[in-house]
């Protein structure tokens, strides 16, 4: 659905002045050399040239980072030296033919994307089988997911870090600050929960930047070595949960939250 808004945007209209005649004729100048007129085209164009790009792709292309835009664009320009207005079809139906075989062959000549895809699928006008087509439509949605999560997450780590920092504490002393049990693990978490959700708590952790051990270690019923021993994991933790950190969660080894916590917490001992 975003994916359709987002072309909406950029649906071509021609001019109303500029019909058939005009362009066939302002295509026969760049043929025989006016060159200014061929970057007032392509800019023109400009539009419809990535909405074609986008549909054969299906998907976003981004005309600043998208090797496919660039080649759509060549492929473009290449529309212009051949197109003649004898062969009665439109400039804009030849322009996307000869963008889609272009891209076509962008395609073939990246092996990683077709090693999965059936042998023969080509059929001679160079036009994609509608099976080869959906399987890398397929491919390229996932492709560009992936690419976008990276994204996401790097920006993610970078804000969480710079949240850490104000505690003292460093993104890469996580891994090394986390319960190796599984069962420590769940138990701390379920402490960081508390320290995440009750206010009183978290408003002295925020306002002091320290972790409010005798608080802690009361309303959790551990001892006071359990939860100075995993400050940095406690304070990670609660920061994590209070935050708004999707991509980060599997990185902490987050478990279910425990439907009575009290419960456990208190029943689990006085170390770890």
């Amino acid at each position: 659905m975003l994916f359709k808004r987002w072309l909406g945007r950029f649906s071509f209209k021609q001019k109303s002045e500029e019909g058939k005649e005009q362009l066939a004729e302002t295509i026969h100048k760049i043929q025989q050399g006016n060159e200014s007129l061929r970057e007032q085209l392509i800019q023109d164009y400009r539009p419809f040239i990535l909405k074609a790009t986008s549909r054969f792709c299906k998907r976003y292309i981004d005309p600043a980072r998208d090797d496919e835009f660039s080649i759509a664009l060549i492929a473009f320009n290449e529309a212009i030296h051949q197109f003649s207005s004898k062969s009665g079809r439109s400039f804009t139906s030849f322009a996307e033919t000869v963008i889609r075989r272009r891209l076509i062959d962008h395609l073939r000549r990246e092996k990683r994307h077709w090693q999965s895809l059936p042998a023969g699928n080509l059929v001679q006008d160079g036009q994609l089988e509608e099976n080869v087509q959906a399987t890398w439509a397929k491919q390229a949605v996932s492709r560009y997911q992936q690419e976008r999560d990276s994204e996401n997450r790097r920006m993610e780590i970078e804000e969480y870090a710079a949240e850490l920092a104000g505690y003292g504490i460093r993104f890469t002393d996580l891994a090394d600050s986390s319960p190796k049990h599984e069962d420590s693990r769940i138990l701390v978490q379920g402490i960081a929960r508390r320290l995440a959700f009750t206010e009183g708590l978290w408003g002295l952790l925020v306002q002091s930047r320290r972790l409010p051990v005798k608080e802690l270690t009361e309303l959790a019923g551990v001892s006071r070595k359990t939860i100075e021993r995993n400050r940095k994991y406690l304070i990670a933790v609660a920061v994590l949960l209070r935050g708004h950190y999707p991509y980060l969660s599997d990185y902490l080894q987050l478990g279910p939250e425990q439907p009575e916590p009290e419960r456990e917490l208190s029943a689990g001992g006085k170390g770890l």
